[in-house]
């Protein structure tokens, strides 16, 4: 199990937001430069970076997100508003090792092929499910697609992984769904990348029981619940 600490950037500063909504900050912390390169210090294997202000068309964070790519030396996987081939590749000349694409590879799955293909093992594929529907443009509005039918466009498509969120549980420190999750998992044809309502180490040993072999984990990094000692226990 790989545990990736997530680094979400909202007006310049590293937030902890609850489903996702601004003004529900649980943590808000300055300098993401700083708190990225503090996760190195204490052992992540990856970092994964997310500009909240470009994923909800409120400007973006482009310039923290370059300086972070260029001081930090582990891996980083970046999403927020990724709907362009060439912002993408813009971020992957600069040092990331992945982008997660949301909205455009959701609704607009020819675009998806052709950016996984020339760019093969470093897209994400970023699949936000509240009550069971996917969530595009910053978790604002539904896509009319089902999990189901996306999932089955993607299959053959040499994504690095689907990246998928509970927006019900996020932020909220209150544990996985692990039923809901297991669902997923054994529908989708990539590697599964989980993230929303990762509490406790409990939940870490339930996401191996299910099969999930990564996990991003905010709010629980932060206020302490899982600590940085789970990067020396796992390795």
């Amino acid at each position: 199990m790989k545990v990736i600490p997530a680094v979400d950037i909202l007006d310049g500063n590293v937030v902890t937001l609850v489903g996702g909504k601004p003004g529900t900050e649980k943590v808000s912390l300055p300098d993401p430069r700083q708190v990225a390169l503090g996760w190195e210090e204490k052992g992540a294997p990856m970092i994964h970076l997310v500009d909240l202000n470009a994923a909800m068309d409120r400007g973006d964070n482009f310039e923290a997100i370059a300086s972070i790519l260029a001081r930090v030396k582990v891996p980083i996987q970046i999403g927020g508003g990724i709907r362009t081939t060439e912002k993408a590749e813009t971020l992957l000349n600069l040092g990331a090792s992945r982008v997660v694409v949301g909205t455009r590879a959701v609704t607009d799955p020819d675009w998806l092929e052709e950016l996984s293909l020339s760019n093969r093992h470093k897209i994400v594929l970023a699949l936000d499910l509240r009550d069971g529907k996917v969530q595009v443009k910053g978790w604002k509005e539904s896509s009319s697609r089902s999990v189901e039918e996306i999932l089955e466009r993607t299959e053959g498509l040499p994504l690095a992984a689907v990246l998928h969120t509970n927006i019900n549980v996020e932020g909220k420190a209150a544990g996985i769904d692990g039923e809901q999750l297991a669902e997923f998992v054994a529908m989708c044809p990539h590697p599964v990348i989980a993230s929303g309502g990762v509490t406790t180490m409990n939940d870490l040993i339930k996401l191996e029981e299910i099969g999930v072999g990564s996990a991003i984990v905010g709010l629980a990094l932060y206020a302490g619940t899982i600590t940085p000692e789970v990067w020396k226990v796992r390795e």
